[in-house]
Protein backbone atom coordinates (compact mmCIF):
# COMPACT_ATOMS: atom_id res chain seq x y z
CA UNK A 1 0.00 0.00 0.00
CA UNK A 2 1.19 3.56 -1.48
CA UNK A 3 1.79 5.99 2.14
CA UNK A 4 -0.19 9.13 1.52
CA UNK A 5 2.76 11.58 1.89
CA UNK A 6 4.85 9.57 -0.57
CA UNK A 7 5.41 11.21 -3.93
CA UNK A 8 4.22 8.63 -5.33
CA UNK A 9 0.76 9.29 -4.88
CA UNK A 10 1.20 12.69 -6.62
CA UNK A 11 2.52 10.76 -9.52
CA UNK A 12 -0.50 10.07 -12.02
CA UNK A 13 1.66 7.60 -14.24
CA UNK A 14 2.90 5.92 -11.16
CA UNK A 15 0.12 3.83 -11.37
CA UNK A 16 0.33 3.28 -14.81
CA UNK A 17 3.79 2.37 -14.20
CA UNK A 18 3.00 -0.63 -11.60
CA UNK A 19 0.39 -1.87 -13.03
CA UNK A 20 2.25 -1.75 -16.52
CA UNK A 21 5.29 -3.93 -14.38
CA UNK A 22 3.15 -6.83 -13.23
CA UNK A 23 1.26 -7.39 -16.71
CA UNK A 24 4.76 -7.59 -18.58
CA UNK A 25 6.45 -9.94 -15.97
CA UNK A 26 3.03 -11.80 -15.63
CA UNK A 27 3.25 -12.36 -19.57
CA UNK A 28 6.94 -13.38 -19.37
CA UNK A 29 6.08 -15.85 -16.74
CA UNK A 30 3.15 -17.58 -18.71
CA UNK A 31 3.88 -17.14 -21.97
CA UNK A 32 7.37 -16.87 -22.54
CA UNK A 33 7.02 -19.58 -25.05
CA UNK A 34 5.05 -17.69 -26.97
CA UNK A 35 7.09 -14.77 -27.24
CA UNK A 36 9.91 -16.98 -28.38
CA UNK A 37 8.06 -18.22 -31.00
CA UNK A 38 6.81 -14.88 -32.54
CA UNK A 39 10.35 -13.87 -32.18
CA UNK A 40 11.06 -17.16 -34.02
CA UNK A 41 8.73 -15.83 -36.80
CA UNK A 42 10.55 -12.37 -37.12
CA UNK A 43 13.88 -14.01 -37.48
CA UNK A 44 12.64 -15.75 -40.25
CA UNK A 45 10.70 -12.65 -42.00
CA UNK A 46 14.24 -10.56 -41.35
CA UNK A 47 16.36 -13.60 -42.89
CA UNK A 48 14.08 -13.96 -45.93
CA UNK A 49 14.77 -10.46 -47.25
CA UNK A 50 16.66 -9.73 -50.09
CA UNK A 51 18.20 -6.29 -49.18
CA UNK A 52 16.98 -3.67 -47.00
CA UNK A 53 13.23 -3.93 -46.51
CA UNK A 54 11.59 -0.50 -46.82
CA UNK A 55 7.73 -0.94 -47.16
CA UNK A 56 5.61 -1.95 -44.30
CA UNK A 57 4.37 -4.72 -46.55
CA UNK A 58 7.75 -6.82 -45.94
CA UNK A 59 7.04 -6.96 -42.53
CA UNK A 60 3.42 -7.75 -42.42
CA UNK A 61 2.43 -9.93 -44.86
CA UNK A 62 5.21 -12.54 -44.36
CA UNK A 63 4.84 -11.95 -40.65
CA UNK A 64 1.09 -12.52 -40.47
CA UNK A 65 0.92 -15.48 -42.66
CA UNK A 66 3.71 -17.31 -40.70
CA UNK A 67 1.97 -16.34 -37.14
CA UNK A 68 -0.85 -17.57 -38.99
CA UNK A 69 0.58 -20.92 -39.97
CA UNK A 70 2.31 -21.76 -36.90
CA UNK A 71 -1.08 -21.36 -35.17
CA UNK A 72 0.06 -18.26 -32.64
CA UNK A 73 -1.78 -15.68 -34.39
CA UNK A 74 -4.81 -18.00 -32.67
CA UNK A 75 -3.10 -17.55 -29.49
CA UNK A 76 -2.69 -14.37 -29.22
CA UNK A 77 -6.36 -13.23 -28.06
CA UNK A 78 -5.36 -15.43 -24.79
CA UNK A 79 -2.32 -13.22 -24.12
CA UNK A 80 -4.50 -10.12 -24.59
CA UNK A 81 -6.81 -11.73 -21.34
CA UNK A 82 -3.81 -12.83 -19.40
CA UNK A 83 -2.71 -8.93 -19.50
CA UNK A 84 -6.05 -7.67 -18.99
CA UNK A 85 -6.16 -10.25 -16.31
CA UNK A 86 -2.79 -9.42 -14.74
CA UNK A 87 -3.59 -5.55 -14.74
CA UNK A 88 -6.58 -6.47 -12.57
CA UNK A 89 -9.23 -5.59 -14.72
CA UNK A 90 -12.44 -7.30 -16.64
CA UNK A 91 -12.56 -7.86 -20.66
CA UNK A 92 -15.82 -6.47 -21.98
CA UNK A 93 -16.02 -8.84 -24.80
CA UNK A 94 -14.16 -11.42 -25.81
CA UNK A 95 -11.16 -11.02 -27.86
CA UNK A 96 -10.29 -12.52 -31.52
CA UNK A 97 -7.00 -12.94 -33.75
CA UNK A 98 -8.21 -9.60 -35.66
CA UNK A 99 -8.96 -5.95 -35.26
CA UNK A 100 -9.35 -3.98 -32.93
CA UNK A 101 -8.36 -6.86 -30.62
CA UNK A 102 -4.93 -7.99 -32.64
CA UNK A 103 -3.44 -6.37 -35.32
CA UNK A 104 0.17 -7.25 -36.77
CA UNK A 105 1.96 -4.01 -37.53
CA UNK A 106 5.69 -3.38 -38.86
CA UNK A 107 7.08 -3.46 -35.86
CA UNK A 108 5.19 -6.70 -34.71
CA UNK A 109 2.04 -8.03 -33.38
CA UNK A 110 -0.33 -5.41 -31.16
CA UNK A 111 -2.59 -6.47 -28.66
CA UNK A 112 -5.20 -3.70 -27.27
CA UNK A 113 -8.32 -4.17 -24.87
CA UNK A 114 -10.34 -1.52 -23.99
CA UNK A 115 -10.33 -1.58 -19.84
CA UNK A 116 -12.21 0.40 -17.04
CA UNK A 117 -9.34 3.01 -16.53
CA UNK A 118 -8.24 3.45 -20.29
CA UNK A 119 -6.94 0.98 -23.36
CA UNK A 120 -4.01 -1.65 -22.28
CA UNK A 121 -1.75 -1.67 -25.25
CA UNK A 122 0.68 -4.82 -25.45
CA UNK A 123 2.96 -4.61 -28.56
CA UNK A 124 5.55 -7.30 -29.21
CA UNK A 125 8.32 -4.95 -30.79
CA UNK A 126 10.21 -7.68 -33.55
CA UNK A 127 11.40 -4.63 -35.96
CA UNK A 128 12.41 -1.24 -35.73
CA UNK A 129 11.79 1.89 -38.68
CA UNK A 130 15.11 3.38 -39.05
CA UNK A 131 16.13 6.30 -41.01
CA UNK A 132 19.68 5.65 -43.11
CA UNK A 133 22.09 8.13 -43.76
CA UNK A 134 23.07 7.11 -46.97
CA UNK A 135 24.95 3.57 -45.74
CA UNK A 136 25.42 2.31 -49.47
CA UNK A 137 22.60 -0.17 -48.40
CA UNK A 138 19.42 2.43 -48.44
CA UNK A 139 19.89 5.76 -49.74
CA UNK A 140 19.97 8.83 -47.32
CA UNK A 141 16.80 9.72 -45.72
CA UNK A 142 15.31 6.59 -46.49
CA UNK A 143 13.71 4.60 -43.82
CA UNK A 144 14.36 0.52 -43.94
CA UNK A 145 13.14 -2.59 -41.47
CA UNK A 146 15.23 -3.89 -39.16
CA UNK A 147 15.08 -6.63 -36.67
CA UNK A 148 15.51 -5.57 -32.94
CA UNK A 149 18.31 -7.87 -31.04
CA UNK A 150 17.79 -9.19 -27.74
CA UNK A 151 16.16 -11.52 -25.92
CA UNK A 152 12.42 -12.60 -26.78
CA UNK A 153 11.05 -10.73 -23.58
CA UNK A 154 13.40 -7.12 -24.78
CA UNK A 155 10.89 -6.85 -27.54
CA UNK A 156 7.03 -6.47 -24.93
CA UNK A 157 6.22 -3.57 -23.85
CA UNK A 158 2.99 -3.11 -22.04
CA UNK A 159 1.14 0.64 -21.71
CA UNK A 160 -2.06 1.17 -19.68
CA UNK A 161 -3.11 4.39 -22.10
CA UNK A 162 -5.91 6.68 -19.81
Amino acid sequence: MTDPGSDCQNDPTAPARTTETAVRESLLDTHGDLLAAVGDCADEVAAAWDGPATDRRQVVEPLTALLRQQGILERLPGVLASAVEAAGYDLRANPVPAPPYVVVTGTGPVLRATVADGRLVVRFECFELRREGGDGETPAGRTRYVRREGAAGDCLSVELKR
